[in-house]
């Protein structure tokens, strides 16, 4: 039983199957999602006889940290961590003005196959549990001693992917009891799959959904994505619609650019219509370049041009700004360099 993962409904009843009051399990909750603590022991208000039945049946998910990098330019911190399978995940700690964000993985790997990312390469090897999701904020936040404010999944795996372990970790990550991240100050980053897209939106949970879009249309999509084949370009713009539409959230577009590839002049006017009528806001990404793969990231001034188009057009859009560069905080690029480093 994890119970990290546990609601606090549900931590009642576990409560009960062991003789204890409902008092007991929210005392335990907050021990666990507000006050942080990674062991049975710091729980002092419990008995010490309850502590070693806890400890024996609820084991706890805590990450332990693996390697930790910090970047001389803006301070960005990218964290590996270990799971209790001996499997490594990262995590990334972006400081801005407004607050700390932290940006999570969903999967160990992923097997969206997207070619120009390293999170693929060596395809899924599990879903994460609620648990190891809220971890990865609760531990940086207990180890800089700095209050996170906003969550974006946009780590290594498809969060969609992982369906009923996102939605667990969204209603425990903004419970009034627990941490307490509005859902507004939560973003979803998916590849695109239109029935889960949709079955999101009804979950009644305000996220902002970010669209890993990348091409102006099907033809070089499917080049950069594989799951493009599976799913129909008008499939997925229809269910990011449905999305707005059930919500209220304004979307966010993920276009990352690689030179020759989808950033043309055209491509720019052909994305413009694609995303006429829609609520959103794109960002533009220069390509993170991987030795496995032969994309080159474009120039800033073929950005720059690529953004003056999308304007004229009257398309909200910023370039991103490349936070942690002299790290390679890009997604899968520390876990990657582990694991070859692992299986020298």
């Amino acid at each position: 039983m994890n119970i990290k993962s546990l609601y606090l409904d549900e931590l009642i009843n576990e409560m009960k199957l062991i003789n204890q009051p409902a008092f007991r399990a929210k005392q335990i909750f907050e021990w666990l999602h507000v006050k942080l603590v990674s062991s049975y022991d710091d729980m002092t208000n419990l008995s010490k006889e309850l502590r070693n039945t806890l400890k024996d049946l609820y084991p706890l998910t805590v990450l332990e940290e693996t390697r930790r990098l910090m970047s001389k330019k803006d301070g960005t911190i990218k964290f590996l961590f270990r799971l209790n399978d001996d499997r490594v995940i990262e995590s990334v700690l972006m400081k801005y003005h407004h607050g700390n964000s932290v940006c999570i993985s969903s999967q160990v790997g992923c097997r969206m196959g997207c070619t120009f990312c390293a999170s693929t390469i060596g395809g899924k090897e599990r879903d994460l549990t609620a648990a190891e999701m809220l971890d990865q904020i609760y531990r940086i936040q207990v180890m800089t001693g700095e209050r996170v404010s906003n969550v974006v999944v946009m780590g290594t795996g498809e969060p969609l992917d992982n369906y009923d372990n996102l939605v667990r970790f969204i209603r425990i990550l903004s419970d009034s009891k627990g941490i307490n991240i509005s859902t507004r100050n939560i973003t979803v980053s998916t590849c695109g799959i239109p029935d889960k897209m949709r079955q999101l939106a009804d979950e009644e949970l305000p996220v902002t959904l970010a669209l890993s879009l990348h091409a102006p249309n099907n033809e070089i999509r499917k080049r950069l994505m594989p799951i493009a084949k599976q799913y129909e370009l008008s499939e997925v713009m229809d269910a990011f619609r449905y999305y707005y539409e059930k919500t209220g959230r304004r979307l966010t577009v993920e276009y990352s650019l690689a030179e020759g590839i989808n950033d043309k002049e055209e491509h720019a006017k052909e994305l413009a219509v694609l995303l006429r009528g829609y609520n959103c806001h794109v960002n533009l990404i220069p390509i993170n370049p991987i030795k496995e793969r032969s994309y080159v990231k474009s120039d800033y001034h073929n950005i720059q041009k690529f953004k003056n188009i999308l304007e004229k057009y009257r398309i909200n859009v910023t370039i991103r700004r490349e936070m942690g560069s002299d790290i390679n905080a890009a997604c899968g690029q520390l876990r990657k360099s582990y694991m070859d480093r692992r299986d020298e």
